[in-house]
């Protein structure tokens, strides 16, 4: 269910994107089960967010067994009411109850019970962070990346929505009704093609990009730091770099280099 209700991340194309950020034991979940953390993130419109939010919850959790939703968000800065959007699944006949200290809403679905908190708190953060790690081989690819991925799942209050991604897009595009396009300097195939364009280095055939999004920028950073420092040593991983844009998108500017000299 966390996997299915974070796949396909769409933020990109207005939509909403989301990460496990980790799994934890029943001794830190309000029912004492095992369960996850997951992350969900649009950017400022919260009614788009709210609905976005609900068919997640809607066909990739409560449609599994024995599910329940809490919501755990530290330092929020609202919350949304949860009986509308997906409480009503339970066509009239859904309750509300007190349990595991908390306002729950019972949903009666045919495997007993689907249960989510009544409202499901909010705060902001930082969506985006990026670095890219060039690899002369496949095999430094897929290890460093399954590394990389394992290394932040550590870091609380971060989560990797497109793990190992191979596709790393710029700003602007010659197709807008596309979104963000492939990001051509650095792509190794067009190497041959752009000549003095290209930005591939030599002895790089491969440029996967590591995108993370975190509750603060604090948590950016060192899950930033971890992951580099974790493959810097794997064989076929040739440098580390990250998308820049000249600066031009977003809010917040996170040097590199400074991060790795913490």
């Amino acid at each position: 269910a966390a996997y299915d209700a974070t796949a396909t991340p769409s933020a990109v194309i207005g939509r909403v994107e989301a990460g496990v950020e980790a799994f934890v034991d029943g001794d830190k979940t309000p029912d004492g089960r095992p369960g996850a953390i997951v992350q969900f993130w649009l950017t400022d419109d919260l009614a788009k967010f709210e609905k976005e939010l609900s068919y997640r919850i809607r066909q990739d959790i409560l449609v599994k067994p024995f599910t329940r939703v809490f919501s755990i968000t530290e330092n929020p800065v609202g919350a949304i009411g949860m009986m509308e959007s997906v409480g009503h699944c339970g066509d009239g006949y859904e309750w509300e109850i007190e349990e595991f200290g908390r306002k729950m809403i019972n949903v009666p679905i045919a495997v007993p019970d689907f249960q989510i908190e009544s409202e499901l708190a909010y705060a902001e953060g930082i969506m985006g962070g990026n670095f890219w790690y060039m690899c002369s081989t496949k095999e430094a690819v897929l290890k460093a990346g399954r590394i990389i991925i394992d290394t932040i799942m550590e870091v609380d209050g971060v989560c990797t929505p497109f793990g190992i991604c191979s596709a790393a897009s710029k700003p602007e595009t010659n197709f807008p009704e596309i979104g963000p396009s492939t990001n051509h300097p650095y792509c190794p195939s067009l190497k041959e093609r752009l000549g003095e364009e290209s930005k591939v280095p030599e002895g790089v055939n491969y440029i996967p990009e590591i995108v993370i999004n975190a509750t603060s920028q604090e948590a950016m950073n060192l899950a930033i730091k971890k992951a580099i420092d974790a493959i810097i040593d794997i064989e076929g991983v040739e440098r580390i770099s990250a998308g820049n844009f000249e600066g031009q998108l977003g809010e917040h500017k996170t040097n590199l280099l400074d991060i790795l000299k913490e």
